[in-house]
């Protein structure tokens, strides 16, 4: 056991429940570790005072990083020493997320050399996430992960590490290189990734569908959804084989968003013109159903949790993009758009909220981007047109006259 067994109680009944629970395997590395052992009676005091006792943030890093290294501090540093000093290492990824099984036990190897051997895979943020260790000990971390081709990932005010589903490498559906993408705007944008300089942090996601695997339309600042330009092509015989097994109706047409299907329960067809690329016909009937034509990608924006205006969803700011390397056509719209972001962002304000604040108009046109119908987020709040009571009081008129007569519509 290393150091002092803690009584803990109230963070034990976390294992009792029906899944998996992260104070087992704090448990285990507490036996090795005495950085974990601290963690466990830290966090059960946590738990019994109902306050955290965690310092987030600090001067702490490496030498010429300024992201990767997230500094760590708890203000009961005297009770449990392990902990007094507690950072979190984050390691770039490699895209989509493939590890060999020697390349995971050299990851932590290093990691129980230096920290506490406690991991989370995967973060959020994407990266695989060392949680952790003391100051003394960064450099020899970062040299050690680097030295074996390993490189620190993005944290605080810069751009975070680029994330993406496992595209062409596992899945059919995927309508451009995710991997690809990805690794390339890696080692383009590496001084946005590990100098932070921006107003606050900046998510890039890529999904090769609208199945949108790696959530980006939730949680990325610049979200790439797959799509294609072409009809979805229809297997009439295979819809067939599908009806033996499904409501089409109920779980198809009526769930199609923009009700561009019909079945007559016979054949299937598709107004590919009112079409959204949705991708739940496809996922559902994968054997009948199948996109054509020229594959690209949507780029969305403005995706972030809840800080200064609240939760936001990506919206559209350029319906279709070719994404083929050198991909310098995004990489110059990513340039204009941290130059207009940089303009105008305040400190910890990300981009989705500058949008907001200034308005689409100012940002489309700082990036060169023309307005399309696509790009229209929500109807217009204030359209303009008032009303006297006069009037309401006539259209109330109006609707109970048409009611007695039949005509009314609505």
């Amino acid at each position: 056991m290393a150091g002092k067994k803690y009584n803990t109680p109230l963070i034990d009944d976390l294992e009792k429940g029906p899944w998996p629970s992260f104070v087992t395997e704090m448990k285990k590395a507490a036996k090795k570790s005495e950085m974990s052992n601290d963690a466990l009676g830290h966090l059960e005091k946590c738990y019994a005072t109902k306050k955290g006792y965690w310092k987030h943030g600090g001067i702490v890093g490496v030498l010429g990083y300024g992201g990767g290294v997230i500094g760590r501090y708890s203000e009961l540093g005297d009770e449990f020493p392990g902990v007094a000093h507690f950072h979190t290492v984050r390691i770039n990824q490699p895209s989509a997320f493939f590890y060999t099984g020697k390349a995971l036990k050299e990851i932590c190897d290093i990691w129980d050399k230096y920290g506490s051997g406690l991991t989370n895979v995967h973060g959020s943020t994407g990266d695989l996430v060392l949680l952790g260790t003391k100051t003394e000990h960064l450099e020899n971390i970062f040299a050690e992960y680097s030295s074996r081709g390993w490189d620190l990932g993005g944290s605080g005010s810069a751009l975070r590490t680029p994330s993406c589903c496992v595209g062409p490498a596992r899945c059919e559906w995927s309508n451009y290189d995710t991997l690809d993408l990805t690794y390339n705007l890696t080692q383009e944008f590496q001084d946005e990734l590990h100098r932070p300089s921006f107003s606050y942090k900046f998510k890039i996601k890529s999904s090769g569908c609208a199945c949108d695997c790696v959530a980006a339309l939730a949680r990325a600042d610049l979200s790439i959804i797959g799509t294609w330009k072409g009809d979805i092509k229809i297997d009439q015989a295979e819809v067939k084989n599908y009806a033996k097994t499904m409501d089409i109706k109920a779980e198809i047409v009526d769930m199609c968003p923009t009700q561009c299907i019909s079945y007559d329960g016979k054949e299937m067809k598709i107004n590919n013109k009112e079409c959204s690329r949705c991708m739940h016909c496809i996922t559902k009937m994968t054997k009948a159903l199948r996109p054509s034509g020229e594959r690209g990608a949507t780029l969305c924006m403005g995706s972030k949790a809840p800080i200064v205006v609240g939760s936001l969803l990506s919206w559209v700011i350029v319906p279709f993009v070719k994404l083929e390397a050198p991909y310098t056509e995004l990489k110059d719209l990513l340039r204009k758009i941290w130059d207009w972001w940089d303009e105008n962002g305040k400190p910890r304000e990300r981009i989705g909220e500058v949008i907001e604040i200034k308005g689409m108009r100012s940002f489309l046109e700082a990036i060169g981007v023309a307005p399309q119908p696509q790009q229209v987020k929500e109807p217009r709040k204030d359209p303009f047109m008032f009303y006297t009571d006069e009037d309401m009081a006539g259209f109330k008129a109006k609707e109970a006259e048409e009611k007695k007569t039949g005509k009314y519509k609505f």
